[in-house]
């Protein structure tokens, strides 16, 4: 189980569910490209923690893993289970939806610049059996745009645990358990 952090986060902010995980699986928590341990380069992107991942995966060569992410680390891991299927046996995302499309206009940024891009769209190439997280009426994410994600991933459970944006952390057993019960379910 490979557990990938919030921005601003680390590796560490898995604490509260960690243990629980162990007790079941191999459990690797990386600190993303600029945090915590990690390399402080220049350049951040979505595509660039992309890749970073992809490099630890198979770095870690342990076949196709359970991946978990939250937030940003969601985002991330939303991208290497579609860029990297034969990495990610499944996949469980905390309170974030893929960056969508927005109706309002953005500024406009360097063309070199990925740190919004995602195609929507291949959401439904993404293979494995998905698990997305919602943190309810008190996070700041739109728990519609959730329902619209799971419902464009092809295996999807969609369930919410009313405990904000870091559900992991507001309610690490609660979490720990719909996560551990979940895979029980996906072999």
């Amino acid at each position: 189980m490979v557990l990938l952090h919030a921005p601003g986060d680390r590796a560490g902010g898995w604490a509260p569910v960690a243990d629980s995980f162990a007790e079941s699986f191999h459990v690797f928590a990386v600190d993303l490209r600029g945090h915590g341990g990690s390399s402080r380069p220049e350049a951040y992107s979505f595509a660039a923690m992309r890749e970073d991942v992809i490099g630890v995966l198979e770095q870690l060569d342990v076949g196709p893993v359970t991946l978990i992410g939250h937030s940003m680390g969601g985002v991330i891991a939303y991208r290497v289970a579609i860029d990297r299927p034969e990495l990610v046996s499944r996949l469980v995302i905390e309170d974030v939806s893929p960056p969508y499309p927005r109706r309002r206009a953005i500024p406009d940024r360097p063309d070199d610049a990925d740190s919004l891009d995602f195609d929507w769209e291949r959401l439904d190439t993404i293979a494995g059996p998905t698990l997305i997280i919602g943190g309810g009426p008190d996070s700041h994410i739109p728990q519609d745009k959730l329902l619209e994600t799971a419902d464009r991933i092809p295996v999807c459970d969609l369930v919410t645990i009313p405990a904000g944006h870091h559900v992991h952390a507001a309610e690490p057993a609660l979490f720990s358990r719909v996560v551990l019960d979940w895979l029980q379910t996906q072999h």
